[in-house]
């Protein structure tokens, strides 16, 4: 065993027995690199990473092998997840030296940490040959190197704003400009099978909540058609589990068929929100559907006891890349008996078949319903004919070896859960999906938080590693809409205690910008700023999110000030690329109209709150409390003659109060019904 047999990571402890002397992020590498003068090798990945697998097969467990790498280097694991920093300031010095960035992230440092060169994954012999290679320049042109590497120092420190030409823009948030960035982001669209044109197919939920807002806005029905068309083929696709519920990562091909089989927590945490959304918007029960199923698979497979919720499923078991998932013909016989006709017509099962190696893997392209129609099976009994077959799979399915569990919990990811439960709850009013996010909260707020500062990651009962900005915007954001379904408003001091402390640690006034690494965070090489949008929101956009509602609820000026100026200099980048900002974008939907201002005031409260919650109204802060409160907008007002009174404001000016839910939309005018 390694060194990594004491860290607490999964990923980490995957290495732990391989016959490379591995050492985890920290000091003692670091220094031993300096008084050796080796080079040192960061190798990068996380647990459910598929071709992390294989190079740890290929090369890691290798003796001659980790024999080249103990010799010639100090070498280092990161989970990227752990340490998202390291993971940041590397894979930005790879992709400046041209290589595509990915996982696993193989980075060859100086002994001062300094970048010289980097790759993703490579075959045993090339990667032989590459440690090889780099001993030579090492020993034979170490000065070559250093310059290059402090070439790509220098790219590393150039400010985002020099970067990208970002200044603040004049003239406010407008709503024509709306329209400017459907029509850069709509010459992008896949109008066959949905997302974006090109594979592999990512979900990226930033994209939807932008559209959503958008179609809220202009009524746009290209808008609306888009959404669905995605939602539609993300929710019926292989990439979602048919059979166990929750969404894998992304899908290899461009039609959401086979999926690489890994689940995070933050794509379903995303996708929960956008989809619950989306049922509001268009009361499409597969929607309903697939939000509870994923909200059960959450809490049947990835909670822990303590109410926090684990970061991954890997996507191998046994080996094999899908196998819990995947199925021969044989097996879908045995296990479905009579069902097994009609089951194998609307899924294309075959003996070959529909993958590789014949397996099968299910994947629809339209309503199971509308399948057994087309296919000449439906009946009247089919909807429970299909649940039962699928309920069949998921039990059998108990009995394989199970994908690895990384059980380790992070507070951003979390954070985004609870923003995702949150919003289901608001769609489906189901009480059981509210106590899950209380309690995640509750778990946040007690297990990952000392005073005002945030650990990033907790394992067996330890919290670990300086927050980062992800953890500080993702959390804030949780407590938010905590707030906003509980009326509690100790989630409110929760979230601008936290904000408080970003302000004062994170933020960089000379750029408006937040870096991602605390003050009293660990000093890399570069200090990044999270600005883009990807797979997850950008931190940054997630506190400019964070910063309006807040300064809106709290009626914090300087807090919306900020929002606004932080905004205004990526609206450059909203107008020209936006789906790289595509957060950032939905926040400039909320800016450019008015944003409705909620209050509900008397005993039934809540109650009411949950009538309204149900309707689509993106772009609104719900404020409440059944015994008075000195909130700004709930200050001094009161309930009308006992019964429970709805306030409808706009720039802090309100209407006449209304005691039903129906008078309140009116005076919303155009909220969706």
């Amino acid at each position: 065993m390694n060194r990594l047999s004491e860290e607490t990571s999964p990923y980490l402890l995957q290495h732990a027995h391989n016959p490379v002397d591995w050492y985890p992020w920290g000091d003692l590498a670091l220094q031993k690199a300096k008084q050796e003068h080796k080079p040192i090798l960061v190798s990068i990945g996380y647990s459910a990473c598929h071709w992390c697998h294989v190079m740890e097969r290929e090369c890691f467990e290798k003796e001659d092998i980790a024999a080249i790498m103990n010799a010639h280097f100090i070498c280092i694991k990161v989970d990227r997840e752990e340490r998202p920093d390291v993971d940041a300031v590397y894979m930005d010095a790879v992709q400046a030296m041209g290589v595509r960035g990915g996982w696993p992230l193989n980075v060859f440092l100086l002994p001062d940490s300094k970048p010289f060169y980097g790759v993703t994954y490579l075959p045993p012999q090339n990667w032989t040959q590459l440690l090889q290679s780099i001993h030579n320049a090492f020993t034979n042109h170490f000065d070559e190197l250093a310059k290059s590497a402090d070439g790509f120092v220098e790219n590393m420190i150039v400010s985002d704003s020099e970067k990208y030409g970002l200044a603040s823009s004049t003239g406010g948030f407008k709503v024509e400009n709306l329209d400017t960035m459907f029509e850069t982001l709509q010459k992008n669209f896949d109008t066959v099978q949905g997302g974006m044109d090109r594979a592999p197919k990512f979900p990226m939920p930033s994209i939807y909540k932008f559209l959503l807002r958008y179609y809220d806005v202009s009524q746009n029905p290209e808008a609306l058609r888009h959404i669905e068309l995605s939602l539609n083929r993300i929710a019926l696709g292989g990439i979602y589990d048919h059979a166990g519920g929750g969404w894998a990562r992304y899908s290899v091909d461009e039609e959401w068929f086979i999926p690489h089989f890994e689940k995070m927590l933050y794509d379903n945490a995303q996708l929960l929100e956008i989809y619950a959304e989306a049922y509001a918007l268009t009361r499409n029960p597969l929607y309903a559907d697939r939000i509870r199923q994923t909200v059960d698979w959450l809490s049947r497979e990835m909670r822990s006891p303590e109410g926090g919720f684990y970061s991954a499923l890997d996507a191998d078991s046994e080996g094999i890349e899908g196998k819990y998932y995947i199925w021969t013909q044989n097996e879908l016989e045995s296990v479905l008996g009579d069902d097994f006709n009609w089951f194998s017509k609307i899924y294309n099962i075959s003996r070959p078949g529909n993958w590789e190696h014949g397996y099968n893997h299910l994947h629809l392209t339209e309503l199971p319903a509308q399948a057994a129609k087309s296919a000449g099976v439906y009946d009247d009994q089919f909807e429970g004919r299909y649940r039962n077959a699928l309920e069949k799979l998921a039990k059998k399915r108990e009995e394989r070896v199970r994908p690895g569990l990384d059980d380790k919990i992070l507070a951003s990811w979390n954070g985004l859960l609870i923003k995702g439960l949150a919003e289901c709850y608001r769609a489906l009013g189901d009480e059981d999906i509210r106590l899950l996010a209380v309690s995640a909260g509750e778990f946040l707020a007690s297990e990952m938080t000392v005073e005002t500062r945030l650990f990033h990651s907790h394992k067996n009962g330890k919290s670990s590693v300086t927050g980062f900005l992800e953890d500080y915007a993702a959390i804030i954001q949780g407590y938010l809409a905590l707030y906003q379904i509980t009326f509690d408003e100790s989630w409110l001091q929760k979230a601008d205690t936290l904000t408080g402390y970003t302000l004062s640690n994170f933020y960089d006034t000379a750029e408006n910008f937040f870096h991602f690494t605390d003050t009293y965070g660990e000093a890399l090489i570069a200090r990044k700023k999270e600005l883009f949008d990807n797979v997850t929101p950008s931190s940054n956009s997630i506190m400019a999110h964070n910063l309006y509602s807040l300064g809106m609820i709290l009626d914090k000026v300087g807090y919306i000030e900020v929002a606004d100026q932080m905004l205004s200099k990526i609206s450059k980048l909203i107008l020209t690329d936006v789906q790289w900002v595509s957060n950032w974008a939905a926040l400039y939907c909320g800016r450019a109209v008015p944003t409705a201002e909620i209050a509900i005031i008397g005993e039934q409260a809540d109650a009411m709150r949950k009538d309204f919650d149900r309707f689509f109204i993106p772009n609104k802060i719900v404020m409440g409390t059944s015994q008075g409160s000195d909130l700004p907008l709930l200050k001094n007002r009161t309930d009308i003659n006992a019964k429970t009174a709805i306030y409808i404001c706009y720039n802090k000016t309100c209407q006449l109060p209304v005691t039903e839910v129906e008078k309140a939309l009116e005076q919303l005018g155009g909220a969706s019904q």
